[in-house]
């Protein structure tokens, strides 16, 4: 399919009045919506977006404003589960822009991203909506090109394919933490990486880096000596599984840490995150430019490159 387009720049298609779409363009993202998009003669890619998050507006954002770094028109599709209610998004918002998973499963995507969810906490097979998670997980790998699993979904989606078990920590890994790039010039999701970069973390739990080097089907691909596994890939990059949070803005960390601090006793201030370690200073961002470059990389080569022509031939 690479061959197939010319290299000019090309805006993200969104639905008709999806809130982000104002808040990029006063970013001066270039972002269309679905009534002009049509009128454009050109096959886009196709993400659909399986977003577990609380607050589905500031998720929607984060990945939209890095997807839109492409050359290329990519129409988002956002889904939802039939089996779980948001409790933090309204009503009206849900049905105006996301579909079921049944209403999309006889439809083939060139690329899919899971996000986290609020439930790392409770063990897999306890959560409410693991069974049609769960059926989406061996639907992707059918029609997917290639499908990015976030936080949560990072540790389901190694548990679920791979038997790959999450451990709790004793404190929340909450911070900004270096990262290494594992062989980087093997994997083309690191084209233009340093040897290392940092990325954002927030969970209670983990995956161990003996379980993925011990699978045979696993990739490890980047780690910290102080975070631990942050991505690993699978199936020749067909799946990623990363452990932290790139797609987070400058302010998640601070509003999580303002939002916890006095309720929860395993909480402490973000890491590497405030300058001079102090929150009336602000977050010192360290991690956006290897965003980025992640979301552009996995678009080019492990999307864009690799998907047919006609999506329908995705198996």
């Amino acid at each position: 399919m690479g061959g197939a387009w010319g290299w000019v720049f090309m805006p993200l298609r969104l639905p008709d009045k999806l809130p982000a779409i104002d808040i990029l363009k006063g970013e001066n993202i270039f972002v269309i919506d679905e009534t002009r998009g049509h009128s454009q003669d050109i096959r886009p890619l196709r993400i659909v977006i399986l977003n577990l998050m609380p607050i589905k507006v500031t998720t929607e954002t984060d990945l939209i404003r890095l997807l839109s770094n492409t050359p290329l028109q990519i129409d988002i599709t956002f889904m939802k589960l039939k089996s779980h209610t948001s409790k933090n998004t309204p009503i009206e918002h849900m049905m105006m822009f996301y579909r079921d998973f049944d209403e999309l499963k006889d439809e083939k995507f060139d690329g899919m991203i899971i996000t986290g969810a609020p439930v790392e906490n409770m063990a897999f097979e306890e959560v409410n909506y693991w069974d049609e998670i769960t059926s989406i997980f061996d639907w992707s790998r059918t029609h997917v090109t290639s499908t990015m699993y976030i936080c949560w979904a990072a540790q389901a989606g190694l548990y679920h394919h791979f038997g790959i078990q999450k451990h709790l920590l004793d404190k929340k890994m909450f911070g900004i933490f270096r990262q290494h790039c594992v062989r980087k010039e093997r994997y083309p999701i690191f084209r233009g990486f340093d040897d290392t970069f940092f990325m954002p973390h927030s969970r209670h739990t983990e995956v161990y880096r003996e379980d993925i080097i011990a699978s045979h089907d696993v990739t490890l691909i980047a780690e910290s000596p102080e975070s631990g596994v942050s991505m690993a890939m699978a199936r020749r990059g067909r799946e990623f599984f990363i452990t932290g949070h790139m797609e987070y803005n400058p302010e998640t960390l601070h509003n999580e840490y303002m939002r916890d601090k006095d309720k929860r006793d395993d909480v402490e201030m973000p890491k590497n995150y405030y300058k001079d370690d102090n929150p009336k200073k602000g977050p010192m961002v360290t991690w956006r430019a290897h965003a980025n470059l992640l979301f552009q990389n996995w678009i080019n080569y492990y999307v864009y490159q690799k998907t047919p022509f006609d999506i329908r031939k995705i198996k």
